[in-house]
């Protein structure tokens, strides 16, 4: 039976809208696809996400990616904000889940700076009954580590708990260690999937 819900934020509960942000701050297409390629296309993001480094060393990451782009980069990312929005959906959702009788939880690979400076985009955090955000703990998605680090906090039976994740590997992950898992479509694929599983 299950019991916990948990989510992933990203393309979920809220759009990581990286192509339109940077478009938004007056970037071109090519130069978005430019910017992105030394960026957020790149392993390097993942150390932003894993917080093990400094934002500095990430930028001097990105700029080693693309040293003839170093400015561009600066105006990219020394100021995130609204790179990631909230879903219209989400709190009403996570409200909905728990009337349903669920346990609502987050685990996301998720940046330190994006977690201050998109702020508002996280507000249905306080609906949840706990998560974790990869940038606290130094781990990320899809490290078996970081999933079992949520069941032992939160003391969650695998097997009472489903994932959703937009990404299938992070999934398939989640599945390994005996947690349920759905890949997110939409939010009423979703629902369908856990309504079936009760």
């Amino acid at each position: 039976m299950i019991k916990n819900v948990i989510f992933d934020i990203g393309n979920v509960l809220t759009d990581f809208r990286w192509a339109e942000f940077l478009a938004d701050k007056g970037f071109t297409k090519e130069e978005v696809e430019r910017i992105a390629k030394a960026s957020v296309l790149t392993p390097v993001w993942a150390e932003l996400d894993r917080g093990a480094w400094s934002f500095e060393e990430v930028m001097a990451g990105f700029v080693k990616n693309d040293p003839a782009i170093e400015e561009k980069l600066h105006q990219a990312f020394d100021d995130m904000t609204d790179i990631v929005t909230i879903r219209d959906y989400s709190v009403d959702w996570i409200k909905e889940l728990k009337k349903q009788g669920f346990r609502v939880y987050y685990l996301s690979n998720f940046s330190e700076k994006i977690e201050r400076e998109c702020e508002k985009a996280l507000v249905f955090r306080k609906e949840t009954d706990g998560g974790i955000l990869s940038w606290k703990d130094k781990l990320i998605k899809p490290d078996p580590t970081f999933y079992q680090l949520l069941l032992e906090r939160y003391h969650l039976i695998a097997d009472e708990s489903v994932f959703i994740d937009d990404l299938e590997a992070n999934v398939e992950a989640a599945r390994k260690l005996g947690i349920h898992g759905i890949v997110f479509q939409s939010k009423e694929q979703v629902q369908e999937e856990l309504n079936n599983m009760r």
